[in-house]
């Protein structure tokens, strides 16, 4: 929320050394009352009391509970020093030029409020991690069922090794003066009375970085910009069994930046439809058509899996093929991700193709083998009816037309239609 610490409270750097060693002569004034004025305390007061008075003015003052940003983080900069035995000597011998020369960087103004709010003290965060790139890696089934390494080639940032990632010569970069460091500036507008809106945007002069550089100081390689562009071939291995969706990592492998950790090159399986095969967990299902006579007689077939072994598939002698009956093969599925020896079934549903007509003479050969059908009595007055195709669809748009001219008919249809508008 408030970046920036002590440079962008202090309005930047200049030269000079350490106090007493050969940093800033006690020749001139010392501004060293400042800090006390913000917190409303005395320059002997005790530790206990400028804590009380922080405490005190960080209720009121904080942006949260409508708050000036600025004034809360002058009074935060002003109790981090008053409040650390070792800085607050500083400031009282040297001032605010001390300070920037010996007491080194300032925590975030966030950070100390929640020091006394939000439940205890703060460890280092360490650095910022950057964002991860997500590609989609699209493969077969042949491939998650066989193994397969692939080499990709990636675009990355990395930093710029001619400067260092300054961007340009040693102290180039100085803090922002249209935004004090923070990268963004904070806007008051009134929308009414009494009513004021707080806006955050990003600074135009820096570009939300917090500090800028001039031109001629620019690194020639990078052009200011602290990191080039990487052409780099990542070798991916999509291990045997693996699933759709699952991700294959490469730690810190992405995008570099100064001051950050990279974030990782995250690659996602994408499983491609197979014609023959469709994965369901750790077992391949496949269908097959068969005729009457395999469904009766026995089936057989030759079927390449998808490591290219052929596969003798028969059924036993004597059974018979149901339609929309399932059959497996155990032991040939999807191998196990991480344990590849360990695989599921291969199941095969079977659609049995009947025969549209039958001759009178194969009629008489079908009887023979199965048996005569059962003789039905039928009365004398019976009409005789005989089976045709039936179309589901065209029936079932006929029945909602004649629905609709039945509702038309009883005054059904205008009502009907106002029910729909509502």
């Amino acid at each position: 929320m408030f970046g920036g610490g002590f440079e962008s409270f202090f309005g930047g750097g200049f030269e000079g050394g350490h106090p007493g060693r050969g940093g800033p002569s006690a020749s001139g004034p010392v501004d060293n009352e400042e800090f006390y004025q913000i917190l409303g305390v005395e320059k002997d007061a005790t530790a206990a009391q400028i804590k009380k008075a922080y405490r005190k003015l960080a209720l009121k003052h904080h942006p949260d509970k409508g708050g000036d940003p600025e004034t809360f983080k002058n009074m935060t900069v002003a109790y981090e020093i008053l409040s650390d035995d070792e800085k607050r000597d500083l400031y009282d011998k040297y001032g605010k030029e001390g300070l920037e020369q010996g007491a080194g960087g300032g925590a975030d103004a966030s950070d100390i409020f929640n020091q006394f709010f939000g439940g205890g003290r703060r460890g280092p965060s360490g650095p910022k991690k950057g964002e991860d790139l997500v590609h989609p890696l699209k493969v077969t089934l042949e491939d998650l069922y066989n193994g397969k390494n692939v080499k990709l080639a990636v675009n990355r940032d990395v930093i710029c090794v001619s400067c260092d990632g300054r961007g340009g010569k040693v102290g180039c970069e100085t803090i922002c003066s249209g935004c004090n460091g923070r990268g963004m500036k904070v806007q008051l507008r009134q929308i009414g009375p009494g009513m004021v809106q707080q806006m955050q945007s990003v600074c135009n002069s820096c570009r939300g970085s917090g500090k800028i550089m001039n031109e001629a100081d620019r690194c020639p390689a990078c052009k200011g910009k602290k990191v080039k562009k990487e052409r780099k071939v990542l070798e991916v291995h999509v291990d045997k069994g693996m699933k759709h969706g699952q991700k294959i990592t490469f730690r810190g492998e992405a995008d570099q930046a100064p001051g950050q950790v990279a974030g990782d090159i995250i690659f996602v399986i994408q499983e491609k439809e197979h014609a023959t095969f469709q994965r369901k967990g750790p077992n391949l299902i496949m269908q097959k058509n068969v005729s009457l006579v395999e469904a009766l007689c026995g089936f057989e077939m030759v079927l390449e899996h998808l490591d290219k072994r052929p596969l003798h598939i028969k059924t036993k002698p004597g059974d018979v093929l149901l339609p929309n009956e399932c059959k497996s093969v155990p032991g040939e599925g999807m191998p196990t991700h991480g344990n590849p020896f360990v695989k599921g079934e291969l199941v095969i549903l079977f659609k049995v193709d009947f025969p549209q007509s039958l001759s009178a003479a194969k009629l008489k050969q079908l009887e023979q083998v199965l048996g005569k059908k059962e003789a039905t009595q039928v009365p004398m007055e019976a009409e005789e009816c005989v089976l045709q195709a039936f179309d589901a669809q065209a029936a079932q748009a006929q029945a909602q037309s004649e629905a609709y001219d039945s509702d038309d008919e009883r005054g059904g249809g205008q009502q009907r239609v106002q029910c729909q508008q509502q």
